[in-house]
């Protein structure tokens, strides 16, 4: 079993950066992805960006790319997502998950374990 707990998010105005976390317990371990995903009221759960646990291959979604990047601190079995050069557009919760699949992937049936998410508002 995995258990996600994401935090970081808050409120930002257009142009401001947020980092969130996501810290996994349980059995997570090389093979896993960790993926980013994003769901605005009255839309559908949206990819942003997924890594290899071991901090290799990265893919992100054309709405992130440029702007957002993952880093690990593989000692506290966490992954950020830092977001800079927010835009009102990217209010949403975000929810971390993680799946033991072959390489990163944007679906989200790929992905056994979700967080709680955490909520990113952007002000214009």
């Amino acid at each position: 079993q995995v258990q996600l707990v994401e935090s970081g998010g808050g409120l930002v105005q257009a142009g401001g950066s947020l980092r969130l976390s996501c810290a996994a317990s349980g059995r997570v371990f090389r093979g896993f992805v960790m993926g980013w995903f994003r769901q605005a009221p009255g839309t559908e759960r949206e990819f942003v960006a997924s890594i290899e646990w071991s901090g290799g291959t990265t893919l992100f979604a054309d709405s992130g790319e440029g702007r957002f990047t993952i880093s690990s601190d593989n000692t506290k079995n966490t992954k950020y997502l830092q977001m800079n050069n927010l835009k009102p557009e990217d209010t949403a919760v975000y929810y971390c998950a993680a799946g033991h699949t072959a390489t990163v992937t944007p679906l989200p049936s790929d992905y056994s374990y979700w967080g709680q998410g955490t909520q990113v508002t952007v002000s214009s």
